[in-house]
């Protein structure tokens, strides 16, 4: 079965990562699906995004990135995934993460949503989080997959 990860990824963190490797060992593929969050203006460009993905998921024989373009049931639709792969930290999420779920069922009854949980360690990182840490020189080893930290300094120091 084919499962989809959507989010912004902006820039991807090692929690979204933690998560692409957790659902890569339960689904035969998982489409890395970025999209583009209207609410929020992007740091990186939706292509800039897909290429440091790639970079961090180059490892994963059963995982690729696509920018998806409308709503995601319609883009798991055209990729032929039946699961869309979601990420809990906190109540707060699940609460956001339910909403869309539920109306992700009235729009497209055959894909299901399957949320896992943040390991602890990961249970407070966020994007937004990394990108401030960053912006004022902090040290974001701990936050983002090493392979992407030059381009992501550079970026937001």
């Amino acid at each position: 079965m084919k499962a989809m990860y959507p989010g912004s990824f902006d820039p991807i963190t090692i929690g979204h990562l933690d998560i692409i490797e957790r659902a890569s060992k339960l689904y035969d593929e998982v489409v890395v699906a970025i999209n583009e969050n209207v609410a929020k203006k992007a740091t990186f460009s939706a292509s800039e995004r897909k290429v440091l993905i790639e970079k961090c998921v180059a490892k994963f024989k059963n995982v690729r990135v696509v920018i998806g373009k409308g709503l995601t049931v319609d883009v798991a639709k055209k990729e032929g995934c039946g699961v869309l792969v979601r990420g809990i930290r906190a109540i707060a999420d699940y609460e956001y993460e339910l909403a869309l779920a539920t109306t992700n069922m009235k729009l497209e009854k055959d894909i299901e949503t399957v949320f896992l949980v943040a390991k602890p360690e990961f249970s407070f990182l966020s994007s937004s989080i990394a990108k401030e840490v960053a912006h004022y020189g902090g040290d974001i080893k701990a936050l983002i997959p090493e392979m992407i930290i030059d381009e992501v300094k550079k970026r937001l120091s």
